[in-house]
């Protein structure tokens, strides 16, 4: 996988970790304006970040993404197995 591919994917895992986290938070805090607004914004760029991602290198998932024919999904590795996946240098 190239380094292009690979900072891609890491952009996207954190945007779509910090929409959820922020998802649970406003699930408590529901009128905290500006954590809606940082929610919405992370939402919007996983979804630009995502779309991008895919017309350079195929689907990350399977139930957000069109596929042309035939069926995409099982065309490259899953993202599970690249190498990087989920380790990160642990400072110590």
């Amino acid at each position: 996988m190239d380094m292009k591919m690979e900072e891609m994917l890491k952009q996207l895992m954190a945007v779509d970790f910090m929409s959820v986290d922020l998802q649970l938070y406003l699930d408590t805090h529901p009128n905290d304006m500006q954590a809606l607004e940082r929610y919405n914004q992370s939402v919007m760029l996983g979804k630009m970040l995502r779309e991008n991602y895919e017309f350079q290198y195929g689907p990350v998932t399977s139930f957000r993404s069109p596929s042309s024919y035939p069926w995409q999904w099982i065309s490259n590795p899953w993202p599970w197995q690249y190498r990087f996946n989920a380790v990160y240098q642990r400072e110590v």
